[in-house]
């Protein structure tokens, strides 16, 4: 039993969590299992070297989450193999519901999963990692950052973590199930040119501050004007009085989607027609809002999938997850 507890002074967690830690990590890897006796209070303090009470109040912690039971006659022994998974993800979208749903539903019944967003709030985004340390079997997150992985993120085992949807790929040792948001924005915008071209200007509904998406999309949006010589912009918000025929909208959040569909009723204006949108992140309504919404968009499904596989064969992964163009009406 002693090759389980592997002391970290450094490692910023208590030693009843380092314990709960060991137990955990040990059933999820299958060196405990279901039915095993586990050592009294008393020769579990004496091997490992904390107290009776350390040791007493992470049994406890394990009872509670139904991992371990006791008998007076049995003693301590695994209840069940859990396997417990902390996800995080930036925001709650139906997009992202997709990918939830993806993964959750290749997943076994018997894996627990604790659904958390941290609203790209970086005290929150924090917090909730720092908390979630020692008690989880596999860790699967969307960063904060597109371009720096948070370094409290370093504190998650690698082989036990999984970067979602944004990150670097350029840290190898990193498992990571990303999408594209330079290279892959401009292929779709070029396959979408010819239809593009109807319109005397095209306009990037974006902003930095209000907008949690990558910067790249501005930089990548303004050199594909430049190159194809089209009249763009990019503004900060959507603006119902600037609206004019023959213009045609990029635009990020769905919010801003709902509001330019709107004013377009409102000034008798007809999709595809005289107002074009490509909107980002396809979800089941916009197949059918408005005869069909264009979009950019990754396959979130396919990520859940991916993500699922990773939790269950503990494999090293590092996927980009391709980006598509899929032209309807309103194009």
């Amino acid at each position: 039993m002693k090759n389980l507890i592997n002391i970290k002074e450094e490692s910023g967690i208590t030693k009843v969590q380092q314990l709960v830690h060991a137990f955990t990590e040990a059933i999820s890897t299958g060196a405990l299992k279901e039915g095993n006796n586990l050592p009294s209070v008393n020769n579990l303090s004496k091997e490992s070297g904390f107290s009776r009470d350390t040791v007493f109040k992470a049994y406890n912690i394990l009872k509670k989450r139904s991992i371990i039971q006791s008998a007076p006659t049995k003693g301590y022994y695994v209840a069940n193999e859990s396997f417990k998974i902390f996800v995080l993800l930036d925001d709650f979208s139906a997009f992202k519901e997709q990918l939830y749903r993806s993964f959750r539903n290749n997943l076994p019944e018997s894996y627990s999963v604790d659904l958390l967003f941290h609203h790209y709030n970086k005290e929150v985004f924090e917090q909730l990692i720092q908390s979630s340390l020692g008690r989880y079997s596999m860790y699967v997150l969307m960063n904060i950052d597109n371009k720096n992985i948070a370094p409290i993120v370093s504190k998650i085992d690698n082989n036990k973590l999984l970067i979602l949807d944004m990150g670097s790929p350029d840290k190898e040792d990193f498992n990571y199930v990303i999408q594209n948001f330079d290279t892959a924005f401009t292929s779709c915008l070029y396959k979408a040119l010819d239809k593009i071209r109807k319109y005397n200007e095209l306009i990037l509904i974006y902003s930095e501050k209000i907008t949690p998406h990558p910067s790249e999309t501005k930089s990548a949006f303004l050199n594909f004007c430049k190159k194809n010589q089209l009249n763009g912009s990019v503004e900060a918000s959507f603006n119902s009085s600037a609206l004019k025929g023959n213009q045609a909208y990029i635009v990020i959040k769905d919010s801003e989607l709902v509001q330019i569909i709107k004013s377009c009723r409102n000034n008798n204006y007809k999709l595809g027609k005289d107002i074009g949108i490509i909107s980002y992140n396809d979800t089941p309504m916009k197949e059918i809002v408005g005869n069909g919404i264009t979009v950019i968009s990754t396959d979130f499904e396919l990520m859940g999938r991916h993500a699922a596989e990773f939790v269950k064969n503990k494999q090293k992964i590092r996927k980009i997850v391709p980006t598509s163009l899929i032209v309807r009406d309103s194009l």
